[in-house]
């Protein structure tokens, strides 16, 4: 484990090395994100999965980028990691009411309809987040130590690598990335249930 986080850190300091060359500030990397984003969001409006499959996913590897660049230059700071967090959230809600549009074209009926597994979904990805934040915020849970045992079954990494998973799967069956939104939307409403509990637990 410790020579897979040496093996990350280092790989991490070469590429924001190599990015930082380019002169970009790490905020304008985390801007950047939301373009392959927003193209891909279209794309799955249109109906093409891979293509959106590819666009966030560099998606997601630019937002890695603005970090190492970050580190690199020794610019890290409070503002960068909150504009970070909010480019975040609407890159995630762009998937999400893309897959929207998407999951149009599978053809299965269902108890609860798809639209319903989306907008939780979207409640899963809001919620975790806004519970430490409001905890933080009513000094309810105070103290970084106190927010990192929030933890949680499944925070936004977690999320996404499901549902590029459902995406990649539902190249070749579309029921597939269906069933994969459905369990993405519950596992993390209960993370959200999760941290709501350990704040009532542990409120100071």
């Amino acid at each position: 484990m410790i020579k897979s986080r040496l093996d990350v850190e280092w790989f991490s300091v070469k590429a924001g090395t190599l990015f930082a060359r380019l002169g970009l500030s790490p905020n304008i990397w985390t801007l950047m994100a939301l373009v392959p984003a927003s193209v891909g969001f279209f794309a799955l409006y249109q109906g093409y999965l891979l293509w959106a499959l590819v666009l966030f996913i560099i998606s997601g590897a630019i937002d890695a980028i603005d970090g190492a660049v970050a580190r690199v230059t020794g610019s890290v700071t409070e503002l960068g990691a909150f504009l970070d967090g909010v480019i975040d959230r609407y890159v995630e809600i762009l998937l999400y009411i893309g897959l929207l549009f998407y999951l149009k074209t599978v053809d299965e009926v269902l108890l609860v309809p798809y639209e319903v597994w989306i907008v939780l979904l979207v409640y899963g990805a809001l919620m975790p987040s806004f519970v430490r934040a409001y905890a933080d915020h009513r000094k309810v849970i105070t103290g970084g130590k106190e927010h990192k045992r929030m933890g949680g079954l499944l925070e936004r990494a977690e999320r996404l690598t499901l549902i590029y998973v459902g995406m990649l799967l539902g190249l070749f069956q579309g029921l597939w990335l269906l069933y994969i939104v459905i369990l993405t939307a519950i596992l993390a409403n209960f993370t959200a249930l999760e941290r709501i509990y350990y704040v009532l637990s542990h409120h100071k």
